[in-house]
């Protein structure tokens, strides 16, 4: 096989979101899986219900060596093991490459492995579950960001976001990817230490007045840090990041467990990823999330108490627990 639009490295939720959404909207795709999920992909396609509900038909490769060149990698696997992954497709000419992986290490593993000047920054507010029989719950449509680094406009950027929004996934291009980025990992870094030690779905351990005290706190922590790094934050995220961040604790509290309250109206059984990988008994993303920013804040000479306490928890609950490795 020598080009295709897109490769998707990764076919679980996400990866299988947009994947098929680009699939089905007549766009040349490759998905990267591997395992069972690799043959189900061939032999039924991809299944999304939920928001939507739609079975797509989708060429599917285990071996990356088979590709040589394509338009657009997309990388939605989880981010332990990125590097080995991304070294399997070095030999792979991609004109444009960009993560909606968490956290904000992703970046620079694409910029090593294929050169800054081909990597755009991304990111996703859009969720979903792989659900037992191989179909995938499409529960959040919110957005996917895309922009260059340096903080120019880009016709690559641009046109990509518009072939998302075509295919049904929400999406736009943004100038200030950067800022945006920043703005989901300082909610996601909160969502994630909360959501795996509550085990709770999203909107219970928000409208809960001592989980959501934590979670502003940890924002509050991932702030400092990018605000070290002279970093602006931004409302448009997952969590108004920016507000959470400077108004009186208590006024954030009171505002986060009123989004909670609309995720119980509106996505009512949502689960972040992380609870869904911790109950799958698949690895959790954390020395490449919290380990990352705690490094990062070391290095600035910048004290996190609260996200280096979480950081060992959920490091300590990673090793401790069984784990099965899960397709990709």
């Amino acid at each position: 096989m020598s080009e295709c639009e897109f490769v998707i490295l990764g076919a679980g939720a996400i990866g299988s979101i947009v994947g098929g959404h680009l699939a089905r909207a007549g766009h040349e795709v490759v998905m990267l899986a591997r395992g069972q999920r690799a043959s189900l992909l061939q032999q039924r396609g991809i299944s999304i219900r939920g928001l939507t509900q739609f079975t797509t038909p989708v060429r599917t490769l285990s071996d990356p060596q088979q590709l040589r060149r394509a338009g657009a990698l997309i990388v939605a696997i989880k981010t332990p093991g990125t590097d080995a992954a991304l070294a399997a497709l070095r030999h792979v000419q991609f004109d444009v490459a960009l993560s909606l992986q968490n956290g904000l290490l992703k970046d620079e593993m694409l910029a090593r492995a294929f050169g800054s000047e081909r990597v755009l920054g991304a990111l996703a507010d859009t969720s979903g579950e792989l659900q037992s029989d191989g179909a995938v719950l499409f529960t959040r449509n919110v957005g996917i960001y895309v922009g260059e680094l340096d903080g120019r406009d880009s016709a690559r950027a641009q046109r990509l976001a518009q072939q998302l929004q075509d295919s049904g996934v929400q999406a736009a291009a943004s100038a200030e990817i950067v800022t945006l980025e920043w703005s989901k990992f300082c909610a996601w870094v909160g969502l994630m230490a909360l959501s795996v030690t509550t085990r709770a779905l999203t909107w219970r351990f928000l409208c809960d007045p001592d989980s959501a005290l934590l979670l502003v706190r940890l924002m509050r922590e991932t702030g400092a840090l990018a605000a070290r790094r002279g970093i602006a934050l931004s409302d448009q995220a997952v969590l108004p990041s920016a507000t959470l961040c400077r108004i009186d604790e208590q006024a954030a509290v009171a505002l986060l467990m009123r989004i909670g309250a609309q995720y119980q109206r509106t996505a009512p059984a949502h689960r972040m990823s992380s609870l869904q990988d911790i109950e799958a008994g698949r690895p959790l993303e954390v020395n490449e999330t919290l380990g990352y920013a705690c490094e990062q804040a070391r290095g600035l000479g910048l004290a996190l108490p609260l996200m280096e306490a979480f950081y060992r928890l959920i490091a300590a609950v990673d090793r401790l627990r069984p784990q099965a490795a899960a397709p990709r």
